[in-house]
């Protein structure tokens, strides 16, 4: 054990020792030490206080969080069959830990004691936000409850992470088992840049020409400029069939039952708690109190964007038919003849921006905004051990030069690591007696890597997404809070928790921001006027038709957990149709599954909760505004908005966060208008 890298008190997880036979002995171990001490904790006869209570059980949890958080990424970015056996089990025993330790009475009653004492007004408001929330969870993880109605909660709650773990790998499989060698001819159409990233993935598997495969980049590409009809047919069958009864690999990896499993667990443990569905009890940790509070918001939006699509959707229509004689427009054509309107109304490809967002400027360009907005500089570390050689290290200093935080950067698509992009968290920040524990963050992306020939040039939706997921490290990075549990990311309520990161996304649309990083990747000309000009003017093009599909998806899930029935069951595709029908102006074909690798919602955090995309969206287009009646750099703005909503974290509800910032609460024509919408 002595031996065993999860186990060392690292600053940083030494990725190159870590092997799948450490997993399950140092989880074993850990949880072991938790309820030695949980037990003394309880014995101790000394009255309760904040420092022998709360921060025991903080240095506890950050133990785990400091073995678990590699394990957990490396299962995402480096997956194996020998780490999968392992994984799941271990992830098992810390579901059924926390499920038995959310029902201690003994330790609810001492935490208890310490919000029932006149002294705890007088705590810190980091502190007092811990123990609420503490209690919180203790009555959403059914402390209240007798048997068998507890163990049966337990019991439930382990089902529902070993589903989720079970449902993200079928689709990681799904992605990864579909692949169609294709001839050059084959891909008329395609840019350069998307070739070579073929060329170079069959070069991968010992193969001669070209090869299609499920990846992002690669999906993308087909169904954006692939002439190839077919072609276009055949991966959008293989992408929205992955994981289901449908498709060519139908029933291989299906998730239809795990789904049904899942919202019947959801609905059952929502119910045990005293909730009417899974929905509400989603909402006990959100801004928008009830169902009918975000129902109200979109079916607003709805009624707002609807029209737009269907106007959108008629002027496709109509362009198909006449300029690229398609009278019958099928989804597989949405992406190819939208690409083709946009550069007949703007004279505007993603080819031509792509040459403008060579990777590595656009990372440097973020860290210079990141800079100039708020008072922090990144510098590359060498010499850190990483799973990938394609990953960088960076520490994150503050204006005196000091190290505050560090980052983990993996930008590249690759086999065995899951699609999509996000953030995690690597380290707390936690202050332990004069030390303070610094947060590390994972920031993890998927795009085509660099070829021999040039670099990873991004499209500028790519470049958004990574200022977007750098939002979220910012919010755990820049954190003030001592306490993990309320720090950054931490504590923040899921519908408010999107609003640092989709803030970032407006500096890809300022000139003033473009100019520190928008430079031809051979020529080092920023992006030209005329070029910029052209992008703005497409900036809401098909606004309405992407508005309905978020929309689609965030009715979906809500009702989805809203609307459960044990007696009629999930009835999954009933109920999407039942949304299209309201939302949508363009219906997919019946053997679509969308729902099958919808991992946000049935292995991701957000059940009942992709509303939050939306909800947050206003949030962020409202705080931005600020920025933009006082310049986008503006330093003192950058410095209220980090010292109101990032370094505060979890530690206080985000709507008092929003209104220290912003000077009122939240405006919703800052949503319309970042849509181009506001006159709707």
């Amino acid at each position: 054990m002595l031996t065993n890298p999860l186990l060392e008190d690292t600053d940083l997880p030494r990725f190159s020792a870590i092997r799948p036979e450490h997993v399950q002995p140092a989880v074993a171990a850990a949880l072991a030490d938790y309820r030695t001490h949980i037990d003394a904790l309880i014995a101790d006869p000394l009255p309760r206080t904040f420092a022998n209570t709360m921060l025991p059980q903080e240095a506890l949890e950050n133990r785990i969080e400091r073995i678990w958080s590699p394990v957990s990424h490396l299962h995402a970015v480096a997956d194996t069959a020998a780490l999968r056996a392992v994984y799941a089990p271990a992830e098992e025993a810390l579901s059924d830990f926390a499920a038995e330790l959310g029902q201690n009475r003994e330790l609810y009653a001492a935490v208890k004691s310490i919000a029932d004492v006149t002294e705890f007004s007088a705590l810190p408001r980091a502190a007092k936000t811990l123990v609420d929330h503490s209690l919180r969870d203790f009555r959403l993880s059914g402390v209240a409850l007798e048997e068998p109605a507890r163990t049966r909660f337990r019991d439930i709650s382990n089902a529902l992470t070993r589903l989720g773990t079970e449902f993200e790998e079928a689709v990681l499989d799904a992605t990864q088992a579909w692949a169609e060698p294709a001839e050059e001819t084959a891909l008329a159409g395609l840019p350069d840049t998307d070739r070579a990233l073929m060329r170079e993935a069959a070069r991968e598997t010992g193969r001669d020409g070209y090869l299609v495969t499920l990846k992002p980049p690669s999906v993308q590409a087909i169904l954006t400029h692939a002439d190839n009809r077919d072609l276009r047919e055949r991966v959008y069958t293989a992408y929205h069939t992955r994981a289901s009864d449908q498709g060519p690999q139908a029933g291989r990896f299906d998730n239809s039952a795990r789904i049904e499993e899942i919202l019947a667990l959801r609905h059952e443990a929502a119910r045990l708690l005293g909730f009417a569905n899974s929905a509400e009890e989603s909402l006990a940790t959100k801004m928008a109190a009830t169902p009918a509070r975000v129902l109200d918001f979109l079916h607003d939006l709805v009624r707002r964007a609807k029209p737009v699509a269907e106007r959108e959707l008629a002027e496709l229509r109509e362009f198909a038919r006449t300029e690229l004689a398609l009278a019958d427009l099928q989804p597989w054509d949405v992406s190819y003849v939208s690409e083709k309107l946009r550069q007949r109304k703007f004279s505007l490809s993603e080819e031509d921006l792509k040459p403008y967002f060579p990777l590595p400027a656009v990372l440097d360009g973020l860290f210079a905004i990141v800079a100039r907005v708020f008072g922090v500089s990144v510098r590359e570390r060498a010499g850190v051990e990483v799973w990938h050689p394609d990953v960088r290290f960076y520490d994150v200093l503050d204006s005196g030069g000091d190290i505050i935080a560090g980052c983990y950067v993996d930008l590249y698509t690759r086999t065995g690591k899951r699609g999509g992009a996000w953030m995690d968290v690597c380290r707390s920040r936690f202050r332990k007696g004069a030390e303070t524990a610094l947060p590390v963050a994972y920031l993890t992306c998927n795009f085509a890597p660099p070829t021999p020939e040039r670099p990873s040039l991004l499209t500028h939706d790519d470049a958004t997404t990574l200022f977007h997921e750098f939002g979220h490290g910012l919010h755990h990075l820049l954190t003030e809070v001592d306490y993990p549990s309320v720090a950054g990311i931490d504590g923040v309520e899921w519908d408010a928790v999107e609003l640092p990161s989709q803030f970032m996304e407006n500096f890809c649309w300022q000139r003033d921001a473009l100019n520190l990083f928008a430079r031809h990747w051979q020529t080092g000309h920023v992006l030209p006027d005329e070029l910029f000009a052209r992008m703005l003017a497409a900036r809401h093009f098909h606004a309405g038709l992407f508005l309905v599909r978020q929309l689609e998806f965030a009715l979906f899930d809500f009702r989805l957990h809203l609307e459960f029935d044990p007696a009629s069951g999930a009835r999954v595709l009933e109920l999407l149709a039942a949304v299209r029908r309201e939302v949508a102006v363009l219906y997919p074909p019946a053997w679509q599954r969308m729902p099958h690798s919808f991992a946000h919602i049935f292995a991701g955090g957000y059940a009942a909760g992709y509303y939050s995309y939306l909800w947050a969206e206003l949030l962020s287009a409202d705080a931005f505004a600020r920025f933009e009646e006082a310049g986008i750099f503006d330093s003192a703005t950058g410095a209220a908005f980090r010292g109101s909503i990032l370094a505060v974290g979890g530690s206080r509800p985000a709507l008092e966060s929003f209104i220290e910032f912003r000077g009122r609460e939240p405006r919703a024509d800052a949503l319309l208008r970042s849509y181009g919408l506001a006159s709707v």
